[in-house]
């Protein structure tokens, strides 16, 4: 990482040091942008310094100013405003400070840091496609990845696929009862459409079954043997629903004794399992290379809900957990502010804790990462608090490397894109969407029509996957969010095609020109504010990205993308490049939208966003 501001940090040591004897180290001099309402463009704070040089804060400033500009040619001028010494740098300073950053072919890609980190992110059940809130999950863990890999770590991939219990064997059940051998291949449905289909099957013909049983002589007696004065009979049978599966249904109990068997490794059963899985699969494999995200590893519910019993059995063997009269294991929480947790059934059963504890220690054993990172809703926060607080209080060697990036939901403006269930948004409905919003608005103002049909649809499909993935990317991941697929390709507002455009802006300038050689650039004499600009946002690239990596938050690479390409777009607007003043402007400000490109598109791949070269 480049250290852009070092030749001033030097001089403001050097003066501390000539002026006022004080000697302080270079890692500990703090300089900040200035504000916009004061000249300058980098500010020292002097108040800490008072104490020491025992003098006011204006007379430490005007000293220091007044050596600093005597001294290094890099500084052109300063003023003081109260104790804040605001430096205005020099065009020469400017001009070696793009030539450093022009020399950086992998901008913002750090050493190794010698640390292995896991993301786990998407893990879905395959009993339903993927959906809007899968696909929110989807893209921060993706970036998140992406931004800790070029931060320096190493990082794995991960999840784990929820792909046993009773949701998989109803769809199962539905479908051996009523799908007539159809499969995904010979109605052409996309996999985990198709399994997905039978799992509303089932729901919709238990629903079926439900209100048929609710006019019985059986239902009468359920109803009248609740003790209940004012007991009103449509709202006790809302709430007995999942009373009556599991006592009274007749598909409730195939679905549980499919469910039984398949524990037990009935061969018919498994057999079933596995190929409905494997078409879910293949569904879910398309949307996410649809997406651009792939996984280094796959952890599945059927291999690992039965971790997790050597850990209690430690836990208790070290009274860390307790076992109450019915047999059942529990952890107390109460001293870390939480609760008393249930860690094992009275009859020896897993709960999701169970699973949890002993996924984590064996993703620690495959993969020896010293963080662990979880990509999950928010609905789970008090889950993961109790998970971490139990591996704290069992010492585990990476209890202080887990992670919880929570997220909020995502609403709709409308239920204009619901899917054939009528419930939720699916992931490829919505992904086909955004697309053809690009698509529709490409063709109102007649553009690309030079390109073929092949070449139109490419930039479509990248114009789209940008204004979905990076709309949902600038939202802090804490926030509840609303996506709006008609706002989030808007080509003026805060979004992904407004960048992409700033990008292909300059791959135009490029394409016009006969060579692409800047050696007249030190002649350069009158530099534009808005050229000063762009550059500062340049030199701060690299700290976004460990300011991202530290707090696994992708919107600070986004809204850094949005504001380096609204600076852009300024000053291509505000002054000429391939017909500037001199020759050694054009060349100043051919290598600065060469720099600008090169950053937008790094900045942009972090957010898993592919860059047009034509818009």
């Amino acid at each position: 990482m480049v250290d852009h501001l070092l030749g001033l940090k030097e001089g403001v040591k050097s003066a501390l040091l000539e002026v006022y004897g004080h000697e302080v180290q270079i890692e500990d001099i703090v300089l900040q942008l200035t504000k916009k309402e004061f000249n300058g463009d980098y500010t020292l704070v002097v108040f800490p310094y008072t104490k020491v040089l025992r003098s006011k804060p204006e007379l430490i400033a005007e000293k220091l100013g007044a050596h600093i500009v005597e001294s290094l040619d890099i500084v052109s001028s300063f003023n003081v405003i109260k104790g804040f010494l605001n430096f205005e740098l020099s065009t020469a300073y400017w001009i070696d400070t793009l030539s450093q950053i022009n020399a950086i072919d992998d901008i913002g890609r750090f050493p190794s840091n010698g640390q292995k980190v896991s993301v786990e992110f998407s893990s879905p059940n395959t009993n339903k496609p993927l959906h809007l809130g899968h696909i929110r999950n989807i893209l921060l863990g993706w970036s998140t990845s992406q931004i800790l890999q070029t931060a320096g770590y190493d990082v794995v991939n991960t999840q784990i696929i929820n792909d046993r219990g009773i949701a998989i064997c109803k769809s199962m059940l539905a479908w051996d009862k009523f799908a007539a051998g159809a499969e995904p291949q010979s109605t052409g449905t996309k996999g985990d459409h198709f399994v997905g289909q039978y799992y509303i099957e089932f729901e919709n013909r238990f629903r079926q079954e439900y209100l048929e049983w609710q006019e019985s002589k059986a239902a009468d007696m359920v109803f009248k043997s609740r003790d209940k004065k004012d007991l009103d009979k449509p709202e006790f049978f809302k709430s007995y629903k999942n009373e009556y599966f599991n006592e009274h249904s007749a598909l409730g109990r195939e679905a549980k004794a499919m469910l039984l068997k398949w524990e037990a490794n009935d061969p018919e059963v498994r057999s079933l399992w596995a190929k409905m899985n494997g078409w879910v699969y293949d569904g879910f494999n398309q949307t996410y290379s649809d997406l651009g995200v792939s996984f280094d590893t796959l952890y599945y519910e059927s291999d690992t809900y039965l971790l997790g019993k050597d850990i209690i059995r430690q836990g208790l063997d070290s009274d860390n957990f307790y076992r109450k009269e019915d047999g059942s294991v529990w952890v107390d929480l109460t001293d870390r502010g939480l609760d008393n947790k249930i860690l094992l059934r009275s009859d020896g059963t897993s709960v999701y804790m169970t699973q949890d504890l002993g996924t984590a220690q064996k993703r620690y054993d495959d993969l020896e990462t010293s963080k662990m990172i979880y990509v999950v809703a928010d609905e789970q926060d008090y889950h993961f608090q109790v998970l971490f607080e139990i591996m704290k209080k069992l010492e585990t060697p990476f209890a202080s490397g887990m992670y919880h990036l929570s997220y909020g939901m995502v609403d709709l403006p409308s239920g204009r894109m619901k899917s054939r269930e009528g419930r939720v948004v699916d992931a490829d409905d919505l992904i086909v969407e955004v697309i053809g919003e690009v698509e529709k608005a490409a063709k109102e103002r007649g553009e690309l029509t030079e390109l073929t049909e092949t070449e139109r649809k490419e930039i479509y499909r990248k114009i789209g996957l940008s204004a979905l993935k990076f709309f949902i990317l600038k939202v802090n991941p804490q926030k509840r969010m609303t996506f709006n697929p008609e706002e989030s390709v808007d080509m003026q507002g805060q979004t992904g095609p407004y960048i992409q455009n700033a990008y292909v802006r300059i791959q135009s300038v490029k394409r016009r020109l006969n060579d692409q050689t800047f050696d007249e650039i030190a002649d350069y004499a009158e530099i534009d504010p808005t050229e000063i600009e762009i550059l500062k946002s340049l030199i701060t690239y690299e700290e976004e990205i460990l300011k991202a990596a530290e707090h696994y938050d992708p919107s600070g690479i986004a809204n850094y993308s949005y504001e380096l390409a609204k600076k852009y777009h300024k000053f291509y607007h505000d002054v000429r490049i391939l017909k500037a003043e001199t020759k050694a402007a054009k060349s100043f400000r051919l290598m600065l939208s060469h720099n600008v490109a090169k950053v937008l598109k790094h900045s942009m791949h972090l957010l898993g966003i592919e860059m047009p070269e034509r818009m």
